[in-house]
Parts: C-alpha cells; structure tokens; sequence
C-alpha cells in the first residue's frame, strides 16, 4: 500500500464506521477500485485503523468517560452477547466476511428496512428514556447481527436502541459508546493474530499505521458530529438509498465477474 492509498481507506473507515451504511462494503469498494493486494498487512491494517476512530469517540465524549464506573458496567453488559458470540462462531466470521456477495445483498436488504426505520419508530421521537443494564444488553444482542459482514454495526446497534425506546440521538451515542471495547478488541485481536503467524512492522508499515489512524480519527469526529446532527433532523431514509445503491453496484460487478475483495 501506498501512503495516497492508505489516505483513502482512512477516510473511508473515518467516515462509513458511525454510520449505518457499512464499512465493509465501502472498504470492498475502495481497495478494489484502487487495486489494494489482499495481503496479512493489509487485512490486519483494514481493522487496526478503527483505533482512530475509537479515539473520536473517547475525545468528542470523554465526559461520559469520566462520568462513573456505572456507565462501564453498562458497556460492559452490552458488550458481552458479542463477545461471546465472537469466540464462539470465529470461523463462521471469517469464513463470511469472505463473501462479497453477502455484503451485497445485506447491504440492500437494511437499505430496504431503512426506508420504513422512521415510521416505524415514530413515537420515540420525544422519548427521554436512558440506557440501564437491560436495555443495554439487548442492544448489544443487536450487534451479533452486524458479525454479518454488510448489516453495519451501528445500523445493527442503533437499530437495537430504537427497539427499546430510545430517541435517535440517545440510539445513535450508545451505539457510538459500545464501538469502543466492540473495536477495541476487534483490533486488538487482528494485531495479536498478525505478530503471530510472522508478521512485522517496518518503518513503511509503522508510517502506514500512524498516518491511517490519524486520518481516521480526524475524519471519524467530523462524522460523528455530522451523524448526529443530520439523524435527528433527517432520519433514516437517505441512508436506505444510499445503501440500496451501493449494495446493487456491488452485486452487479460480482456478478458480472469484476473480482472484488474483502481486504
């Protein structure tokens, strides 16, 4: 990878990982267009620079962070169903995120679902209702969804806080709340399984990591700000378009035999 290109999947990362729109498949989509070898460095890198993004969050609410142990507990129940649903079907997993296919067609079915997400969830648009330790575990039920590669984890999560009755911008922070130990520990786990099987850190690879990540982290806070600001007064709908969109290029190219990887 190049720096121009490492650039690019940054910003690709910054912007599609807080919105439910999939990162995944913007991340097909960027390194196939620019022809990005699939190697262990580029795969491990694809997850490691979801480290800047979770510095944006840590950074633009670090009040919430510092606001009591409770508010970990709460993450932390949340965070359990994917945790153990990550040990338990790990080959599953990767055996899916293989699948371009897959990504397609949940891009464009949560495309489909997200034209009717408004209507649907209407009455929470006044509701205060906060996050306490049930609520909080059932959403993080909702994230198992989003180990389907294309379903989007805050679609999935955000989603899963509507369900409970939460308004949009409480949905939308929880769901950016719980992306810290989910992709914390994503990345920790593809940095392990990288050293482990022989993989190392050059002085290009190091520039690649530490640029990736800043780019991230600065274009993942103008994201989350615009997110929630553009979710409250907009909703869900344009998002389903645009995820109907890019789900049919995708399974277009596929199936017109244009080779397309998950990095």
């Amino acid at each position: 990878m190049t720096i121009i290109e490492t650039i690019v999947l940054a910003i690709v990362e910054g912007i599609t990982e807080f919105l439910p729109i999939s990162s995944t498949g913007h991340m097909i989509i960027a390194s196939s267009l620019m022809g990005i070898a699939s190697d262990p460095f580029t795969k491990m890198f694809t997850v490691a620079i979801q480290f800047g993004a979770i510095l944006s969050v840590i950074v633009l609410y670090w009040k919430r962070f510092f606001q009591s142990f409770d508010f970990y507990f709460k993450l932390a129940v949340a965070f359990i169903p994917a945790a153990i649903a990550g040990l338990l079907f790990n080959d599953f997993i990767d055996a899916m995120l293989e699948r371009v296919d897959v990504v397609g067609y949940t891009l464009l079915a949560g495309g489909i679902f997200f034209l009717f997400v408004d209507k649907i969830f209407q009455g929470n648009e006044h509701s205060d209702k906060q996050v306490d330790y049930p609520t909080g575990f059932k959403i993080g039920c909702f994230q198992i969804i989003a180990m389907i590669p294309g379903v989007s984890r805050s679609a999935a999560t955000i989603i899963g806080g509507l369900s409970q009755k939460l308004n949009k911008k409480t949905a939308a922070e929880f769901s950016f709340f719980l992306a810290v130990p989910t992709m914390f520990a994503a990345t920790a786990m593809k940095l392990f399984s990288y050293f482990k099987d022989g993989g190392t850190f050059g002085s290009h690879e190091i520039t690649l990591f530490v640029v990736g990540n800043v780019v991230a982290f600065i274009v993942a806070i103008i994201a989350i700000k615009s997110f929630i600001s553009f979710l409250t007064k907009h909703g869900f709908k344009i998002f389903g378009y645009y995820r109907i969109i890019v789900g049919a290029a995708i399974l277009i190219l596929y199936y017109f035999g244009v080779k397309l990887e998950v990095v």
